[in-house]
């Protein structure tokens, strides 16, 4: 068991290119259900059988595992049973026929447009000490926000990644899949002042091309992006705590809102899949609904 989860892992790493996080969550499910079939006596992945996958999301639901949770342990084993048919480990495939619940989706918190513009001014009053900190803090909420990018893209970025002839960056996005996001004249002006400012005071030999940098001149991690977001969200008067994904969440809302079409979003945003995008439409409508009831006399 131990032999071929290590050498599915490499498959995952070095055939499939995916993310280190997500290595580590397929290979962290499928540890979890080789170690249930083997409580059941099954010490060979040839004697997986549907019973047993079935029985190991059962025992998960009865932890208390939401369906999310679930639902993508159940991608998981699926992804994991399909490859040992295919290398010929086993004589069918185990998860062909295994179901998953439905994942709830819940509606996302985002900032109003005014609590969005209190964000940035708030961090940018901070900054006005010309701390490289500080000037840096406010390109990353600016960039943030106007691209929608995601923390982990955020945190990628290269110094060639900025195009500021054109206002665009590059993002590397899941699946290794690049595209281009546009960003506005506040949002140029901050990487603008961090560049010339900032990101000279904390560079060191450490710092390579990173476009963003941490304390110690390294490139800046996506804990160090989290903790500030929450920390700045804090200080806007009656704002959602959210976080950088929320953040995301918001420049779609706001787009939306705006006008913007559901593919211009999509492309912006990397959504391979155009339901993932249509989410936000249900936001807007929530919020388009609670406005009525406030104000329509006849609500």
């Amino acid at each position: 068991m131990a032999r071929v989860l290590g050498e599915y892992e490499r498959h995952l790493v070095s055939e499939r290119d995916l993310t280190p996080h997500t290595v580590r969550a397929y290979v962290a499910d499928v540890l979890g259900l080789l170690d249930h079939a083997a409580r059941l006596g099954q010490l060979d992945v040839a004697e997986l059988d549907l019973r047993t996958l079935r029985s190991w999301l059962a025992k998960q639901q009865t932890m208390g595992r939401s369906r999310t949770t679930l639902a993508r342990r159940a991608t998981a084993a699926r992804v994991f049973t399909g490859w040992l048919l295919r290398t010929g480990r086993t004589p069918s495939d185990a998860g062909a026929s295994l179901g998953s619940p439905k994942a709830h989706s819940a509606l996302p918190s985002v900032l109003r447009a005014d609590e969005a513009a209190d964000l940035i001014r708030a961090a940018a009053t901070l900054a006005d000490d010309g701390s490289p900190l500080g000037v840096r803090d406010v390109a990353m909420l600016e960039l943030l926000y106007a691209t929608g990018v995601r923390v982990g893209e955020l945190v990628g970025l290269d110094l060639d990644d900025l195009d500021r002839e054109r206002s665009v960056i590059r993002v590397l996005g899941k699946g290794r899949k690049e595209r281009a996001a546009p960003f506005g004249q506040p949002a140029g002006q901050a990487l603008d002042r961090w560049l010339r400012q900032g990101r000279p005071t904390l560079q060191t030999a450490a710092s390579g091309a990173a476009l963003f940098l941490g304390a110690r001149g390294g490139r800046i991690d996506q804990r160090a992006v989290r903790t500030l977001v929450h920390r700045r969200i804090a200080q806007v008067p009656g704002a959602p705590d959210i976080g950088p994904h929320g953040l995301r969440h918001t420049a779609a809302t706001h787009l939306l809102e705006g006008g913007a079409d559901l593919r211009s979003v999509q492309e912006l945003l990397g959504h391979a899949s155009l339901a993932t995008t249509q989410r936000y439409t249900h936001v807007t409508t929530d919020r388009l609904r609670r406005a009525y009831q406030q104000a329509h006399p006849r609500a």
